[in-house]
């Protein structure tokens, strides 16, 4: 497929602003992807390379030669050790999911993948979605373990999907967070999008999609504090983003903040946390399921580590 040169008008209202800083408003884009556009020499003005610093004016016409879209990512079907089914009827599926494993494939990632497990393990699930997230309708990330459910036929994908946007599915996490938080009980609403200057985190911005986690502190520990939390949206990395905003990251979290120096201690390469239950309406009988994950081994170890004298 052949790169696309495109031609933008600068408006009136991004005169006098860098190019990354213009250009990612004006498009939809993040200032990197801009900045790595411009240090390749792919944005111009009249035939002259622009900056990222640059400053541009209302009426300048830019142009930009855009990348070759990158491939979709394929789906591998592949065994998944310690990926448990929990519960297996004609409309859904409900997993454990282990530590290290994507809930679908994506650009970038090369492991394992739940879909890519349960085909493997010959499961069938729903073609609805994109090829590379067939079934897929609720998403948890690689470092984090616990409960997914996944949609077999069309008609469970469409009533999960309504599920989950209607707000109706219940989402409880354990976490443990830094420190001892207090009030003992709350609610943070705070909107969440991508992280102005770093692509790969999230943060909370005053622009970003509103994202609502209540908490209750279950157990103080020294130095963190067991969490039940409660999603009342779901928004990517939205419990580690929300917690490190209140300056009590995820013990674990190094993206996010959290001590490096704790997490050795406790031997954790990643966030501890855990998606504890999952309820919904089953697609076919509108029952409401409710589905219970203990602690995988290595967060049973950190909490017990941290009692250690």
């Amino acid at each position: 497929m052949a790169r696309e040169l495109r031609v933008f008008t600068i408006p009136d209202g991004l005169s006098g602003e860098r190019v990354d800083a213009a250009l990612a408003r004006l498009l939809g884009l993040s200032r990197t992807t801009v900045a790595e556009l411009a240090s390749a020499g792919e944005i111009t003005r009249a035939g002259k390379t622009l900056a990222k610093s640059e400053r541009i004016e209302s009426g300048d016409q830019i142009e930009i030669l855009f990348p070759e879209p990158a491939r979709a990512p394929q789906l591998n079907p592949t065994p998944v050790d310690n990926l448990e089914v929990i519960y297996d009827d004609d409309q859904v599926i409900v997993v454990n999911k282990p530590v290290g494993c994507a809930s679908h494939p994506s650009p970038g990632w090369s492991g394992v993948t739940v879909i890519g497990g349960l085909i493997a393990a010959g499961y069938s699930v729903s073609t609805s979605g994109a090829a590379e997230r067939q079934g897929i309708v609720h998403r948890l990330d690689v470092g984090t373990t616990g409960l997914m459910v996944v949609a077999k036929t069309e008609t469970a994908y469409t009533s999960l999907k309504d599920q989950f946007r209607e707000r109706t599915v219940g989402k409880i996490y354990n976490a443990l967070a830094q420190g001892h938080i207090d009030p003992t009980e709350g609610t943070i609403d705070a909107p969440i999008d991508r992280h102005p200057k770093e692509d790969y985190r999230f943060a909370v911005v005053a622009d970003g999609k509103p994202s609502i986690t209540h908490y209750l502190a279950l157990e103080y520990y020294p130095a963190a504090t067991l969490l039940k939390v409660e999603l009342e949206t779901g928004r990517t990395h939205q419990i580690r983003v929300h917690f490190a905003a209140l300056r009590h990251p995820l013990v674990g979290d190094l993206t996010y903040g959290a001590d490096p120096v704790l997490a050795e201690k406790l031997g954790l390469t990643r966030p501890w946390l855990h998606a504890m239950e999952l309820t919904f309406n089953h697609p076919g009988s509108g029952d409401r399921m409710s589905f219970t994950a203990p602690y995988p081994a290595d967060l049973t170890k950190a909490l017990a580590l941290l009692t250690e004298k």
